[in-house]
């Protein structure tokens, strides 16, 4: 599956554009994580369990998104885009969307 944040398919032609699709995950934070953070926060610098936390979780959101395409039949997502939102104090939704598209090469 092509998965791209552009409009087009470089040296593929959209035949089809078959809909939206999506995928989501919500991630808690963790006690031990949010320890950690805290630390950091005294010393500075990159909290590294957050990043791949957010990382693991945008991941699934994309295998998410890919399989609502194949069951579209789709063979490529376009103008991907992420969203994400707080939605409660300790927990955060990582969100998907493009357009399903069936191609084929040029």
């Amino acid at each position: 599956m092509i998965v791209v944040t552009t409009n087009e398919l470089p040296g593929r032609r959209i035949e089809e554009a078959l809909g939206l699709v999506k995928g989501s995950t919500i991630r808690a934070r963790h006690l031990g994580r949010d320890f950690m953070a805290g630390l950091k926060g005294i010393v500075g610098g990159e909290i590294e369990e957050y990043t791949k936390m957010i990382a693991e979780a945008r991941e699934q959101a994309i295998d998410r998104m890919i399989e609502d395409a194949r069951v579209l039949g789709a063979d490529a997502v376009v103008c991907a885009r992420f969203a994400t939102t707080e939605v409660m104090r300790s927990a955060a939704e990582v969100v998907v969307y493009g357009t399903a598209v069936r191609s084929r090469e040029e």
